[in-house]
Parts: structure tokens; sequence; C-alpha cells
């Protein structure tokens, strides 16, 4: 997934949850609908988490310098967890006090209508933006299925739009339900219930978001594939006795640093060594262009009964 398409899908739905989020707080006001009420507070939500995923891009291409010498790369993850939380305080939160207030104290909605239209247009707003965040995953995700791709995926911020928007349109759905079943039945806390719903929504798509972004934040090692060739290269040097460890680590959605420990042939001199290790380097870089450091150790091995270890 590029960065610009990535910015792409980020922008676009910042400008449709803006404006989906004037619309739902009118109509909430004009309606009292509880339902709405979480929905306007979701889409606010959304608009604020475009904005800090859009700042986390920004953070996180700039140059490596003496503070911070591998770059800036995680300012990304760590505003993509920024941005799970604030789905579940906010957007989770205020929806299910909201919808549990209003079951309480039911209010009968006014003007439903206004509240159908709203919904009609932000499920218009909300699927062209769901859209274009899926075509953009779809690019980047390969042969691998939807649940495993958002497991290997080392840029969050496409996946974290999908979740929003899928949340987003779910949510949707249920608030016309609720809304539709006050009107129909004269039961009001069927908004209500709807609100909670929806927050239980938000808040499981928070909880996913916050797993998924976890890992990358502390620190994720590349994917198998990606270690494995590495490992094939190292050990494809006649020079090399033992490729004893390959550690990676993503430093960003861009950056690979890797570390390779190996043990070369006894007979090799130290000149022999300094050229295999360059030559490595090159390929390794060569072959994945998201590998932007490598460190190469040479170490031997002790043999301990039937188990080699690194010395």
């Amino acid at each position: 997934m590029s960065v610009s398409g990535s910015k792409k899908v980020i922008y676009a739905a910042l400008a449709g949850n803006a404006l989906i989020a004037v619309t739902k707080f009118t109509a909430s006001v004009i309606t009292g609908s509880s339902a709405m009420l979480s929905e306007a507070i979701h889409s606010l939500v959304d608009t604020g988490n475009q904005g800090l995923l859009l700042y986390g891009i920004k953070r996180a291409s700039k140059p490596a310098d003496k503070e911070y010498p591998f770059g800036y790369g995680k300012e990304i993850y760590f505003w993509s967890f920024i941005v799970a939380i604030l789905i579940f305080a906010l957007g989770a939160g205020v929806s299910i006090y909201e919808g549990i207030r209003h079951m309480i104290s039911p209010e009968p909605i006014r003007n439903p209508m206004v509240n159908y239209i709203v919904l009609g247009l932000a499920l218009i707003f909300e699927g062209v933006a769901w859209y274009m965040a899926l075509q953009e995953f779809k690019r980047g995700k390969g042969k691998w299925g939807y649940f495993k791709a958002v497991q290997r995926a080392k840029d969050p911020s496409v996946f974290v739009v999908l979740f929003e928007d899928s949340a987003a349109l779910l949510g949707l759905l249920v608030a016309f339900i609720g809304i539709v079943l006050s009107q129909v039945t004269g039961i009001l806390w069927f908004d209500g219930l709807a609100s909670v719903i929806i927050g239980l929504i938000l808040a499981s798509t928070a909880l996913w978001l916050a797993i998924e972004t976890k890992g990358l934040l502390i620190g994720e090692s590349a994917n198998s594939e990606v270690n494995q060739e590495i490992q094939a290269i190292a050990a494809s040097y006649e020079m090399i006795d033992h490729v004893n460890e390959v550690l990676t680590l993503h430093m960003g959605p861009g950056f690979i640093l890797v570390n390779i420990s190996l043990d070369f042939v006894d007979s090799v001199t130290a000149a022999e060594v300094e050229r295999t290790i360059a030559m490595i380097d090159q390929e390794i870089k060569a072959r994945n262009e998201l590998v932007q450091r490598v460190f190469i150790e040479a170490e031997s091995r002790v043999v301990t009964g039937n188990t080699k270890e690194k010395l």
C-alpha cells in the first residue's frame, strides 16, 4: 500500500466524516434521537481520527537524525494506537452513556423523516469512503485473505480507516432499525438501545484495532517470508558455514532493520569476511526495498550434545 494511496483514502474519509458529522448533529437536535446523536459523535470522532492518522504519516516521513538514528517511522504506529483508544473512550463510551440515558428516560422522536434523509445521505458518503478504503486495501493484501492480511500488514493507516468505515456502515444500519422500531411500535427505548449497540460496535472495533497496532508499536518482526529470504541469501555464500540467527524489526511501514549472526568457515580471511558481509548487505537490500539497515555479526558456534549454539 503506497503512502499516497493511504493519504488519498484518509482524505476522502476525513471530508466525508466532517460533512456527515455536521449533518447528523443537526438532525439529532431537530429530532431528539439518541441513536442519531451517537452516530454524530461517531462521525466526529472518526473525523478527528483521520486528522491524527495524517499527522502520524507526516511525522513518520521525517528523515533520521542524531536523536532518532532509525527515523520516525513508528510514529504512525503510535497515532494508530491513539486512534483505537479514542474510538473506545469517546465514540463507544459516549454512545453507550447516551443510549442508557435515553433508555431510562426515553423521549419521542420528532420529525423522523429528517433522520431517514440524513441516514440515507450518510450511507452514500460512508459507502464511497468505505469502497475507496477497501480497494486500496485489496491492492496491498495480495493473495492473502482479509483477516490474514490485517495480521500481516505493517502499515496500519489503511486498515484503520477500513475498520472505522465498516463500523460506521454497521452503525448506520443499527441506527435506522432503532429509529424505525421506535416510530412503528411506539416503544421509545428502542432508539436508546440502538445507541448502546452502536457503542458496543465501536468498542469491539477499537479493541481489534488496539490488538493489531500494539504489536507494531512494541516492535514486530518482518513477515516470515522476508526472514526466510534473508536467511537463504546469507546461506547461499560459500564462505558461510551456518546462519545462526536472523532478527528483523519494522521501524516503520517502509523500514525494516535486519540483524544477522553468521558462522564463517574456519579458513576464511579477514578480508574475505569483510567482502562477504558487504555482498550480503547489498543483495538483501537489492532484493527487498523495505530493508534500510543491515547489521551482520561474525559469530562461531559451540556444540553441546546434539544442540548447536552461537558462541
